[in-house]
Order: C-alpha cells, then sequence, then structure tokens
C-alpha cells in the first residue's frame, strides 16, 4: 500500500472525529473513559461544551496522528525484517545448491569405474 492510501485529510479526520464524538455523547450506553478526553456533557453554556468539544477532538486528532507514526514505523521495521529474511533465504538457497554440487563431484569421485 502506498502512503497516499494511508494519508487522511484534516477536514475528514475532523469530520469522523465529530461524528464519533457525537455518537457518542447521544449513545445511552454508559461511554468508555478514554484518559484525556472530557466529559463536555457536564457544561451547561454552549460555548464551554463547544470548547470543551474542540479540545477533545484536538486531542483525539494527536493520539491518532501519535499512533499513525508508530504503526508506519512498526511496518517499516517489518519491511525490514523481512527483506533481512528474504536475504538470508536467498544466501541459503545459494548455499545449499553449492553443497549439492559438492555432493554430486564426491559422489562421482567414490563411484566404481570413475576415472577422476
Amino acid at each position: 500500500m502506498t502512503r497516499k492510501h494511508l494519508q487522511i485529510s484534516p477536514s475528514r479526520t475532523l469530520l469522523s472525529c465529530a461524528g464519533i464524538l457525537l455518537a457518542a455523547v447521544l449513545s445511552p450506553a454508559a461511554a468508555q473513559d478514554i484518559r484525556g478526553l472530557e466529559a463536555c456533557t457536564a457544561e451547561k453554556q454552549m460555548e464551554r461544551r463547544t470548547g470543551c468539544l474542540q479540545a477533545n477532538i484536538e486531542f483525539l486528532q494527536q493520539a491518532l496522528t501519535r499512533l499513525t507514526r508508530e504503526t508506519q514505523d512498526k511496518i517499516a521495521a517489518a519491511g525490514r525484517d523481512l527483506a533481512a529474511a528474504r536475504a538470508e533465504i536467498a544466501e541459503l538457497k545459494s548455499n545449499l545448491s553449492k553443497l549439492n554440487g559438492e555432493l554430486v563431484q564426491m559422489k562421482a569421485k567414490t563411484e566404481p569405474g570413475s576415472k577422476k
């Protein structure tokens, strides 16, 4: 997957976060506590509630950015590990074919009627 496929536009992220927050606020079920998020439903004034929601959105965007960076780092490390494993496998195959060649030569030398 290319880097282009993994990028998410900031406006789309904002809408997604706002949608998630709205669904969580309107949900009758008990919300899961997320460390760092504020309970905006306790605010009575609309300006304070809006500010609280904006702070939560900013927090979630930062968390998403951090997790995206960590995931990309893990994917890159896995790619490097995979490349190293492939190189090792190629080297082992090369060594195996050399050993098979040597084995064939040794068998040819030990066979009766061989003139080497």
